[in-house]
């Protein structure tokens, strides 16, 4: 089978009106391609729609207890399910790099004080002062979107606007994170696994330790299990529900 148009997936993700719509191209019974889309562009990388897509093949499409999905620019990713549902994602890892020299108006983007600001190929990372900072802060969404079209990253896939996320360590998890992306769509992403690709390097180097758990802080929330395998690949594991079936009539 051959993709869908890339105007009609990307219609389809407008309709859905959701973070992301993942769209999945069967190579076998274990391997897999796979495309995500926003509701206003495709993006090189989206951890929660590959748990959700795992999901599904698992339940409906295939017997293997480990697929692959075969991913442009970022290789292979390996998923595996465990007998109670936990489904475990092997992924690269995307580290941050800390900025001495960043631009002023990241002090701009959200109502609290930033300790330090790192950079992966994703998103800007604020490093805030607690965690209640990180759970009450209120995002200027369009001092985010001016800064997203100033500052690029060029991806597989397009010159890719950087998003921003906020995290701090937690008195209950090891960290805990938000995320924003409203020039995508996404005013606040209700959980964003290729972010901790980047996050839980940070907080394993801070805080000594190679398995973390993280939580998304945002209204509807998510629990995040990130295992650090090497110094290139994290597995990052999380349970899903079945929320909804449906049918498209794309006449």
């Amino acid at each position: 089978d051959e993709w869908l148009a890339v105007d009609l997936m990307q219609n389809i993700a407008l309709e859905n009106n959701l973070a992301e719509t993942a769209f999945v191209k069967v190579i076998d019974a274990e391997n897999y391609e796979i495309r995500w889309f926003t509701p206003q562009v495709e993006v090189d990388f989206c951890g929660h729609a590959t748990l959700a897509s795992s999901f599904v093949l698992f339940r409906d499409y295939t017997d293997a207890k480990r697929i692959q999905f075969h991913v442009k620019d970022l290789g292979v990713f390996i998923i595996d399910q465990d007998v109670d549902g936990k489904i475990h994602m092997n992924f690269p890892i995307r580290a941050p790099q800390k900025l001495e020299d960043y631009p002023a108006e990241i002090h701009e983007l959200v109502d609290c004080e930033i300790k330090e600001v790192y950079l992966n190929p994703q998103a800007y990372i604020l490093v805030c002062e607690s965690e209640q900072a990180v759970k009450d802060a209120k995002p200027n969404l369009d001092k985010i979107r001016q800064l997203a079209e100033k500052h690029k990253v060029s991806t597989a896939i397009t010159a890719e606007n950087l998003d921003v996320t906020l995290t701090s360590t937690s008195q209950d998890y090891d960290y805990i994170a938000r995320y924003f992306a409203p020039h995508k769509g996404i005013n606040e992403d209700p959980v964003t696994g290729s972010m901790h690709t980047g996050l839980a390097p940070l907080w394993a180097e801070k805080l000594g330790k190679t398995s973390l758990i993280a939580y998304q802080a945002s209204s509807r929330g998510g629990l995040l299990y990130c295992d650090l395998q090497s110094e290139t690949r994290i597995q990052i594991s999380g349970y899903a529900k079945l929320y909804m079936t449906a049918e498209l009539y794309l006449d």
